[in-house]
């Protein structure tokens, strides 16, 4: 038997209007995809975005969105993963040595990536951005300038742009009105607060949140829930990551979004209906299905 712990949380009430999970990671979870939709549809989900952190991740997303036409998948090179194609690292994807590709073997992924970007099914260029947190000032240079280039491969196949952000705020907005951000962009597992999210409405950038959002630490992402606009708003799991209260630590699914969904609608002060409806519209017009 496995522990109450790691025991998948059990199915939310199902949601009356259904909503689709901006980001989810279906190769990084138990079980199969074809399970994982299931689960997700049976509680109102009936849309994902897979997103790709990596070469295989990239080609398998683009494979698993041609397979299931509830399926829609994100290509790209995770901020991460930049560094260590150039540099070399053992803290991969798939947890593999790697050795320095340098700049040649950067050039050659990304021209991977403009390639399945290129793809019907794919419908947007990320998770791209700048982590800080997990990368070192060595590698502040290489992200750079993979993000730039992720933004011209979204802007030349005109996709959706999809943001990952941590601990990098001011350089990501600073990067993006210097290239010139694409007609949608969307901040993956939004992490700034009320003020940023002001900046990313005036805009016009979408605000993804995750279940963090419903974290006891995490008020000022509450506080930026509430000032961000109701036509921008997308939710997501980010699974296996970030799992809602009260499931926090056991593992996350699409299944769970109605939990974060409900918890978004209280802090914004609208029905649970109206928040999906608006979810839904907007999530279909930020990835253009």
């Amino acid at each position: 038997m496995s522990s109450s712990k790691s025991a998948p949380p059990p199915l939310p009430e199902p949601l009356a209007v259904a909503v689709a999970d901006s980001h989810t990671h279906l190769d990084m979870q138990d079980g199969t995809p074809e399970e994982g939709l299931a689960k997700a549809a049976a509680v109102g989900v009936t849309t994902v975005v897979q997103v790709g952190c990596d070469l295989p991740g990239s080609r398998w997303a683009a494979e698993l969105a041609a397979a299931h036409e509830q399926v829609w998948a994100a290509v790209a090179l995770h901020p991460n993963e930049a560094p260590r194609i150039v540099h070399g690292d053992s803290d991969g994807w798939s947890g593999q040595r790697r050795a320095p590709g340098g700049a040649a073997a950067l050039d050659e992924a990304l021209a991977e990536i403009d390639a399945l970007a290129a793809l019907p099914q794919v419908r947007a260029v990320g998770e791209t951005g700048l982590d800080y947190f997990r990368t070192g000032p060595e590698g502040v240079a290489v992200q750079h300038d993979s993000f730039r280039r992720h933004i011209a491969i979204a802007k030349r196949h005109g996709k959706a742009l999809v943001i990952h952000d941590r601990e990098a705020h001011d350089d990501v907005l600073r990067i993006l009105e210097e290239e010139g951000a694409p007609e949608r962009t969307v901040f993956h597992c939004y992490s700034g607060d009320a003020a940023m999210a002001k900046v990313c409405a005036d805009r016009g950038y979408y605000m993804s949140f995750a279940g963090n959002v419903t974290f006891n630490s995490a008020q000022p992402l509450r506080d930026a829930l509430a000032a961000a606009p109701l036509d921008l708003l997308l939710v997501e799991t980010d699974a296996p990551f970030l799992t809602p209260a009260p499931y926090r630590g056991r593992p996350n699914a699409p299944y769970l979004i109605p939990v974060t969904l409900r918890a978004m609608a209280k802090v914004k002060g609208v029905p649970e209906d109206e928040l999906a409806a608006a979810v839904a519209a907007n999530t279909a017009r930020a990835f253009d299905y």
